[in-house]
């Protein structure tokens, strides 16, 4: 099982919470909206920022999914 960043992109006001505590995943296009690779897993090392990010997001568009390595 891999963990994976998933955003919802219509839920988002653009805070930029996300990007601040997970820059390491999480891109700004040029409105200041996160950018999300959702296909590249969370690596192991940066969970704990990941789950982080995702709790501080106020309008909850960031989630983490568990995803079979099948897909």
């Amino acid at each position: 099982m891999t963990t994976h960043l998933r955003l919802d992109p219509i839920a988002c006001d653009g805070h930029g919470n996300c990007h601040e505590l997970l820059p390491e995943l999480i891109g700004l296009d040029r409105w200041g909206y996160p950018v999300v690779d959702g296909r590249a897993a969370v690596p192991a090392t940066l969970e704990r920022d990941a789950k982080r990010a995702v709790t501080m997001c106020p309008k909850l568009a960031l989630a983490l999914e568990r995803r079979s390595a099948a897909g």
